[in-house]
């Protein structure tokens, strides 16, 4: 079984205060990409920060937790998948920053299927959903 990467970047006309306050906060984030997130654990300093446990459930598959185990505000949110899922070895990484009067996202996911031969199956999903939403989202920003 293969570690898959899915690279994402994304642009938002809209300050990256704002950008990293919608896709740090695990309700809205769900939203966002379409998934059913509830936080189910807050962070140490902050709600959705460092530490914090959210929920996922996406269509029939069984809910899972991630862990927020890296978090710098407007700057990085880093989570992996801690309990539950079909996937092993999953890390995700939203990387924030400026250009010009734009934010830029960098989000990257690695990923491994416990299951044999669905690594490529899996990812395809996540970033054809993630990227959707993502995009719509941007889409909202600059109307």
């Amino acid at each position: 079984m293969a570690l898959k990467t899915i690279k994402m970047v994304q642009t938002f006309n809209a300050p990256v205060t704002e950008v990293f306050a919608a896709l740090s906060d695990h309700e809205t984030f769900g939203k966002i990409c379409g998934i059913n997130v509830t936080r189910i654990q807050e962070g140490a300093e902050q709600p959705n920060g460092l530490g914090s446990i959210r929920k996922l459930s996406i269509g029939p598959l069984p809910s899972f937790q991630e862990t927020i185990t890296d978090f710098k505000e407007n700057e990085l949110i880093e989570y992996k998948i801690t309990q539950g899922s079909p996937i092993k070895n999953h890390v995700g990484r939203l990387s924030f920053s400026t250009q010009g009067d734009m934010s830029v996202l960098h989000y990257t996911i690695d990923l491994e299927s416990k299951i044999p031969l669905t690594s490529g199956l899996i990812k395809a999903v996540l970033e054809r959903g993630i990227s959707q939403g993502l995009q719509k989202y941007a889409h909202r920003l600059a109307s």
